[in-house]
């Protein structure tokens, strides 16, 4: 077994701006980069949160290449900032590390929120600090009402859009629950998907059932058309899912059989001279990784 290496210092540094060499330049990101507008008011707001991750240069001549962070890097030379945390890392590959980080999902921004402005923060500074408008960050603290803890469990981790939430709302708490489980098992978290699903809803299962289902474009007859291919495509999805299981066990034994077979060296001549298709085919099934 070899060792594992680190690939950062295990402790922040506190570098000189002037002495930190970017690898790439930004051409007038302020004015074109939402982002970037996000993390300046947030550092002008809260200071810098993430250190930036830089590579001290060979030449020993006491500068670093900055291999992640250019957006902070670039908004604290505009706030006027000479300084900044980093961290250090022992080797200069140069990918963003922000890509292998995995990013909130709707639900877990919005506990956070709540969870914030419980502790005492103002909507009005998580606005700033996000660079959003207040009003979004008071949407988000409502984000959840109405809908099913069960359902919550089921997307908390999930980058479902809030839109797609928001139609959850349209829909009982039993029905909140199955849309959750369906828009998992087909990994599909989209706002067009949610809303499918919401327009094929049997009316009894509708929060407000007695208001009627409108699509623009489509027409009342069409709606209730969707509504029964959804209830049949439902059925037919639970179908699969409750055979999923046995037929899975069955093929892993069939396998194992299989192999057995094929580690009988006269099985084996006796397929290679009379049925030579069939041994290659049994091959195939032993040496594969998954069933």
């Amino acid at each position: 077994m070899t060792d594992t290496k680190i690939g950062f210092e295990m402790r922040k540094v506190r570098l000189s701006l002037a002495v930190i060499l970017p690898v790439r330049q930004l051409k007038d990101p302020q004015k074109n980069i939402r982002r970037y507008q996000t993390i300046h008011a947030s550092i002008k707001e809260v200071g810098l949160v993430e250190p930036l991750v830089v590579h001290p240069q060979k030449d020993g001549a006491g500068t670093y290449l900055l291999l992640d962070g250019h957006l902070r890097y670039f908004a604290l030379k505009e706030l006027g900032e000479t300084e900044a945390d980093c961290i250090i890392a022992n080797d200069d590959e140069s990918f963003t590390y922000n890509a292998r980080i995995s990013r909130l999902a709707p639900i877990q921004e919005h506990k956070m929120i709540v969870k914030a402005v419980r502790n005492g923060v103002r909507p009005e500074r998580i606005a700033v600090t996000l660079n959003i408008p207040v009003r979004n960050v008071r949407a988000s603290m409502k984000l959840l009402d109405g809908i099913h803890e069960e359902a919550v469990d089921l997307l908390k981790d999930k980058a479902i859009s809030p839109k797609a939430i928001h139609l959850l709302k349209q829909v009982s708490c039993v029905r909140q629950i199955e849309i959750s489980e369906l828009m998992v098992s087909a990994n599909n978290f989209t706002a067009g998907y949610a809303e499918a699903l919401v327009l094929g809803t049997p009316r009894d299962q509708l929060a407000q059932p007695e208001k009627p289902k409108v699509k623009e474009g489509l027409s009342a007859e069409e709606i209730g058309k969707m509504e029964q291919e959804m209830e049949s495509l439902e059925h037919d999805l639970k179908a699969v899912e409750e055979s999923y299981g046995e037929n899975m066990l069955n093929l892993t034994l069939a396998r194992g059989y299989i192999r057995k077979l094929i580690d009988n060296a006269k099985v084996v001549r006796f397929l290679n001279g009379n049925h030579p298709d069939i041994f290659s085919e049994f091959e195939t099934i032993a040496t594969a990784e998954t069933v």
